[in-house]
């Protein structure tokens, strides 16, 4: 009882501690800056975000949005090339001939929607010309990539001493970042303002190529990847969360290098992204730095629209019935609310509720009825809705329905009984302390800063702590009341396919983390040699930091890392 007392007395404490004092600074252009100094580290966070993800898509060039995290690091007009005149002819001819192979394809897919050919891929089925056009077009291909200054935008900053170039796109976003000496700040500003200003969209068709291959690694390829795009595809009617950040694969196969330009037209221009610096650097410096560069860039009069088409209310459980190269297991979701709402702070305490090796479901499903090996749950809030997810691995001897039984049940009690006062204190005080320990790192705190800008306002990271300590046990049973009704949910049951192996080094893992070493296999097969020594020196200092059930998990990629990088060192692809 006096460390609950203690921890209660803690809470005002680290809420007061958790205000971050950020300047805003916007260039008339319309692009926005959140300034935050910090005293003492020697570098400085560096990001930008633009306010555009696959949400913002549409059927057709889906993926999209992912492909342009891929093209922003392929060089501007003085960067990623040796002869940027020739590179150009060669663009623009590689434009004229895909227009003419696209003429060609849609001959070829009349004939596949009539039955004359069984797959559009076979070459056997092109005619003469279109086969002469795409040896054209691969030869064209061959001679830009002989122009072509590979990484060289890393290459510079490396060289600089910066560090942590990378990007990521999610439904609702698009994020840059890395990690620049202190006195390297104006070497950022010219570096991100140069391929914001003069892109190039530089080995794009092959680079969408590389998309493809991605998309075959991490979905096409894991044993579950397939089924959960087909069953984010059921749960979401008319919502364009309806199809997966990767984009579908005709759609990969068949964005151009215009439709890319006007996209990023008007969802790269400066009035549609945020800038973020956290660090070693002072205010009216920055700004000086800020408005030489960036200042350059020309505001789009057409602003980036809001997503239209909104999710209509479900009125039947959806169900699929997959067997799949996994253990038999369950996944519920059910809709609920957008980052934000203000259902939301209930909904992620439920979450918490229910989850981790203290919380409900491990106590009941897992130590209690031994119906279940993993049990896992969530609110997720997007931008334009959300949804709360339930998932659970059956036990050997068990089957997926006893687990999703025993679920809902869990559920119920929700419905039916308040939570007690010190069980919701306890979670509220892991999320204060969380909250607390993630502000520490100035790249995780510029990195919050920028998705919280890119959902409801920054300001969100003072306000949500402060949220979710407001949070009642009548709120937790109202929300459980009004979202987790059976019509409001779609329901997944996996079986095990005959002949199913299990790769002995995921032993141990629970579901959830066998599927993200799984995703995180694929990932490796693209990454070069001096990522993964970089990796490698992230898992030694993760490793000894690592909550004690996570250490499994991690050892395990460790060693993927390792027999990636001597695969390489030896010579193997």
């Amino acid at each position: 009882m006096k460390n609950f007392l203690i921890i209660l007395l803690l809470i005002p404490l680290l809420l007061s501690a958790q205000e971050v004092k950020v300047e805003e600074y916007v260039l008339d252009n319309g692009m926005k800056f959140l300034l935050y100094p910090r005293e003492g580290s020697p570098n400085i966070a560096c990001g930008w975000v633009a306010r555009v993800g696959s949400v913002n898509e549409r059927p057709g060039i889906t993926g999209l949005s992912h492909l342009f995290e891929h093209m922003m690091f392929k060089g501007t007009h003085v960067i990623g090339t040796k002869d940027y005149k020739k590179d150009q002819e060669i663009i623009a001819r590689l434009d004229e001939l895909k227009d003419r192979i696209f003429a060609e394809e849609r001959e070829l897919q009349r004939r596949f929607r009539l039955g004359e050919v069984d797959d559009l891929k076979d070459p056997k089925y092109r005619s003469k010309r279109h086969n002469e056009l795409l040896a054209e077009f691969d030869e064209l291909l061959k001679k830009q990539k002989e122009l072509i200054v590979k990484d060289e935008m890393d290459r510079i900053y490396t060289r600089a001493g910066a560090s942590g170039l990378n990007a990521g796109t999610s439904e609702d976003w698009t994020i840059y970042f890395i990690n620049v000496p202190s006195n390297k700040l104006e070497l950022w500003a010219w570096l991100e303002s140069d391929r914001l200003m003069n892109p190039v969209f530089r080995e794009f068709y092959s680079e969408r190529d590389v998309v493809h291959e991605e998309r075959r690694l991490r979905v096409d390829s894991t044993p579950t990847g397939r089924f959960e795009e087909e069953f984010n595809a059921m749960f979401w009617t008319a919502s364009p969360y309806n199809w997966q950040v990767i984009g579908w694969p005709s759609d990969l196969e068949a964005i151009t290098r215009r439709e890319a330009k006007e996209y990023f037209g008007i969802n790269y221009a400066p009035n549609n992204i945020v800038a973020c610096l956290v660090g070693d650097f002072k205010i009216n410096e920055a700004k000086e730095i800020i408005n030489r560069y960036f200042s350059r860039l020309k505001r789009n009069p057409v602003e980036a629209e809001p997503v239209r088409t909104r999710e209509v209310e479900q009125l039947a459980e959806k169900r699929m019935i997959a067997w799949a190269e996994t253990n038999p297991k369950v996944v519920i979701r059910y809709h609920s609310v957008a980052d934000g709402h203000r259902d939301e702070p209930a909904l992620l305490l439920l979450g918490s509720l229910m989850n981790g090796r203290t919380g409900r479901l491990y106590k009941s499903l897992i130590l209690e009825q031994e119906v279940a090996n993993s049990a896992s749950a969530g609110q997720y809030g997007l931008k334009y809705a959300g949804y709360f997810t339930l998932s659970g691995t059956a036990k050997p001897g068990h089957t997926p329905e006893e687990v999703e039984k025993a679920l809902y049940a869990e559920i119920n009690k929700f419905k039916d009984e308040f939570v007690g006062e010190r069980e919701l204190q306890k979670v509220k005080n892991q999320w204060a302390a969380g909250n607390f320990r993630r502000l520490e790192s100035s790249f995780y705190l510029m990195f919050q800063l920028l998705i919280n800008e890119a959902y409801n306002g920054w300001e969100q990271i003072n306000e949500s702590p402060k949220k979710i300590q407001a949070v009642t046990a009548e709120d937790i049973q109202r929300v459980a009341k009004k979202y987790f009704k059976k019509e409001n949910r779609a329901v997944a049951v996996y079986y095990t396919k005959e002949g199913t192996q299990e790769d002995p080094m995921l032993a141990g893992l629970d579901e959830e983390e066998k599927q993200q070493v799984r995703q995180f296999k694929g990932m490796l097969s693209q990454a070069r040699a001096e990522q993964l020594k970089k990796m490698l020196a992230g898992f030694e200092q993760r490793a000894s930091n690592a909550p004690e059930e996570k250490k499994d998990m991690i050892k395990v990629m460790k060693k993927m890392v390792e027999d990636r990088l001597k695969a390489l060192e030896g010579g193997k692809q």
